[in-house]
């Protein structure tokens, strides 16, 4: 089961004309290569403090063993950007300072 993860396209159209040239959105595939079902994961410019939406969605899952598209379009134009991802146990991963100007795919593990 083959599941995208996709973040306010809708939102990104309307802020397009606002936002500075610089702002990006990144595309990048995650690869759940752990034991454990990924059911959340945020994301968030590695110079900022809080959390932005969790990229899985209301519903979404990736299961052990699968992978998925993950989408950040938050307006940004920054290229660090720390990872948290909570497990299906409630394990939580930070990953701090993540090029994603340069990630073609990121691997989760145990």
């Amino acid at each position: 089961m083959h599941k995208t993860i996709a973040g306010g396209l809708a939102a990104l159209t309307l802020l397009a004309g606002i936002l500075p040239a610089a702002a990006q959105t990144v595309e990048f595939t995650v690869i759940n290569d752990s034991s454990y079902d990924l059911h959340y994961f945020f994301t968030t410019p590695s110079n900022e403090d809080r959390w932005g939406e969790d990229l899985l969605g209301d519903s979404g899952i990736l299961e052990a063993g699968y992978q998925a598209t993950a989408t950040i379009g938050d307006g940004s134009d920054q290229c660090l950007y720390d990872f948290k991802f909570v497990m299906d146990t409630g394990a939580e991963l930070i990953e701090p300072q993540i090029d994603i100007c340069e990630l073609d795919s990121y691997t989760i593990t145990d």
